[in-house]
């Protein structure tokens, strides 16, 4: 099985940044959601965005966001994808994809096969679904640290491509491989020594596993 490509979200400094590269993650997150630890302002993705270049992916988290705060995180950090991770429809994900002419990710909050079935419905709408595990009402949309029963997503079978989060970690990433199957795997508080603290070592830590993976 091919290893899984690797994006550490939430990425919110320099040293955090150039842990994700050393350990050969395919992409960073970089969250546009104020109510988030781990929230960068424009001009901080910036600072960001201009010492990625070219050496790792840049996907931009947002939650229900309108036009124009995309607008200005995208001319600002050059996004490479946009990831939703709201309650944003196939129309507005499609409507994104169409205005800034970049790949569009759909995170998908997951409890049950139900929460699944709904992917369906963004065939045409977005280039990547994100099965995470869905978090207490009133809560953030994500980086809880919780999971959920990955076998509902057992070696999923969809039009587009996919990837698996929530509560992902050092220790049970690999098993989350072996048992999905899935061609990405996505952390943020896995690899966190407190809420938006990311730890170089956890980082490399996380990185080695999935390598690792079989």
């Amino acid at each position: 099985m091919p290893t899984a490509a690797i994006k550490i979200c939430g990425i919110s400094t320099p040293d955090a940044l150039e842990a994700a590269i050393k350990g050969r993650a395919s992409h960073i997150g970089l969250v546009f959601f104020p109510r988030s630890p781990r929230a960068v302002t424009p001009a901080e993705a910036a600072q960001l965005s201009a010492r990625a270049e070219s050496r790792i992916g840049r996907v931009g988290l947002f939650v229900d966001a309108d036009d124009a705060a995309i607008g200005d995180a995208m001319g600002a950090a050059r996004l490479d994808a946009i990831q939703l991770h709201g309650e944003e429809t196939p129309e507005r994900a499609a409507q994104l994809r169409a205005r800034f002419n970049v790949p569009v990710w759909k995170a998908l909050p997951v409890a049950s096969a139900r929460d699944v079935e709904r992917a369906a419905a963004y065939t045409d709408a977005v280039d990547l679904i994100l099965f995470d595990a869905k978090t207490p009402k009133g809560a953030l949309p994500g980086g809880m640290g919780l999971s959920f029963d990955w076998s509902l997503i057992t070696h999923w079978k969809g039009p587009i491509a996919w990837g698996l989060a929530g509560g992902l970690d050092p220790a049970n990433v690999a098993e989350a491989i072996r048992l999905t199957g899935t061609p990405l795997v996505d952390t943020s508080s896995g690899v966190e020594s407190a809420p938006g603290a990311k730890d170089d070592n956890r980082i490399a830590a996380f990185c080695r596993a999935v390598r690792e993976a079989i």
